[in-house]
């Protein structure tokens, strides 16, 4: 089975409706799968792909977990005084990266002009719960906090961190938070689909207790320059070439580059909290910044992968039996889902893992 020229036909197929198609999938540091389709789609384009952006952020700090600059279970108070307030003096960097440091909320005024500005806000909330004892998906406010506890303990933003790391892998322009002008020229529009407006309704209604209606990503708001050069860790814009390599530097070696010791990768990628999210009602089962299982296959079905999706159809994971990393990014910005991208995941995971 020649998987490129496999992966190559059905994303051929699917971009009618798709518009536009990345995969990459890395096995051992190889990348054996570089595949794109659209008008004007390279493997060098960017494509604004929500939260599995998340999974750059995760890796940033587990970096520096692995490192020494960070510690899991370290008081976030202690090098971030503000946070201490109203019991929060005991949370730690393990419960920003499971969901559950009890901050899912957004302040409801929040844009995406205002955004890096409210840190100082989660800083001195009421927590929902006592952080470490529930989980919820912290959709925006993930990053926010991941941020800035990356920059109280460097003294540098995510941007220029997440830089440092990706550089030997050399994807520094292949990954970002925030676009630099300098990179606009190589973004992808994205396009809803006809009919998506109910959905997106949902998605305001669901989320309307944590994420203010300005925050939820929609086509036309993502596609202004001024919108992606935010730095936003909660979500990225990126190759899927770019996304793939960076969890591949984080489960083995690529090129002779490891961003974590091996020793770390179980730490980091096993289980570190199973619970019910307390608002969208799911069971989870979290890493450490990542969600276990493939897009499609559960934790239990799939417990050697972790990873994560973004609205709109991106996603990427990894899988740290097989060695295999995945990753695809499209045009079509759909609120319903990919099936597309679950379709292309399975075929990666039934060949390689």
């Amino acid at each position: 089975m020649n998987l490129q020229r496999t992966v190559q036909q059905r994303i051929d197929e699917l971009v009618e409706t798709e518009l536009g198609l990345q995969v990459a999938v890395y096995r051992h540091g190889e990348l054996v799968v570089d595949a794109v389709a659209g008008d004007g789609v390279t493997p060098d384009s960017l494509f604004y792909a929500a939260s599995t952006g998340k999974g750059a952020s995760a890796t940033v700090a587990n970096v520096l977990v692995d490192r020494g600059v960070l510690d899991y279970d370290r008081p976030i108070a202690e090098f971030w005084p503000e946070f201490g307030a109203h019991g929060k003096q005991h949370a730690t960097l393990r419960h920003v990266l499971t969901h559950s440091v009890g901050l899912p909320a957004l302040p409801p005024d929040t844009t995406r002009a205002t955004l890096l500005s409210k840190a100082e806000d989660l800083a001195a909330a009421e927590p929902w719960w006592e952080p470490g004892t529930k989980l919820t998906y912290h959709a925006e406010t993930f990053g926010l906090l991941t941020g800035e506890i990356v920059r109280r303990a460097t003294g540098r933003t995510i941007t220029e961190v997440l830089r440092e790391v990706a550089d030997p892998l050399g994807i520094a322009d292949d990954v970002f938070f925030g676009l630099p002008a300098d990179q606009r020229h190589r973004v992808v529009p994205l396009v809803e689909p006809a009919g998506a407006e109910p959905t997106f309704a949902m998605l305001a209604e669901l989320f309307g207790k944590v994420q203010p209606l300005a925050m939820i990503p929609r086509a036309a708001v993502v596609n202004q320059p001024e919108n992606l050069a935010v730095e936003d860790p909660s979500s990225g814009v990126l190759t899927a070439r770019g996304i793939a390599r960076l969890y591949a530097g984080l489960i083995g070696e690529v090129d002779g580059v490891r961003l974590v010791r091996p020793e770390s990768v179980p730490v980091i990628t096993r289980p570190a909290l199973v619970a019910k999210d307390e608002l969208l009602g799911n069971d989870a089962t979290m890493a450490l910044g990542y969600a276990i299982g493939r897009l499609g296959s559960s934790a239990a079905e799939s417990p050697a992968s972790f990873g994560w999706p973004g609205m709109g159809g991106s996603v990427a994971w990894a899988d740290t039996r097989a060695g295999v990393t995945f990753a695809l990014t499209r045009t079509l910005f759909d609120p319903t889902g990919s099936p597309s991208a679950i379709e292309i995941g399975n075929l990666i995971a039934k060949a390689l893992c």
